[in-house]
C-alpha cells in the first residue's frame, strides 16, 4: 500500500477540493442533492485522512502503472 501514498501537497489540494465540495452539497442541501456528488466528497476525505487516494489506486488498477 505505500505506493499508492500521497505527500502532503497532493492532501492539501484534496482538502480544498473536499472542503468545496462538502459545502456545495450542504449549501444546496443534503436531501436535494444526488447521491452520485457524494462519491468524489468521501474520496477526497478519504485520501486526507489516510494518505491512500482511491481514485488513484482504481486508476493504477485499470490502467497499469508505468
Amino acid at each position: 500500500m505505500e505506493k499508492y501514498k500521497i505527500d502532503a501537497t497532493m492532501r492539501l489540494f484534496f482538502a480544498v477540493s473536499g472542503t468545496i465540495v462538502w459545502l456545495g452539497i450542504w449549501l444546496t442541501g443534503f436531501p436535494v442533492v444526488h447521491w452520485l456528488l457524494y462519491v468524489p466528497a468521501v474520496f477526497f476525505t478519504f485520501a486526507v485522512l489516510t494518505g491512500l487516494c482511491p481514485g488513484l489506486i482504481i486508476s493504477r488498477m485499470l490502467m497499469g502503472r508505468k
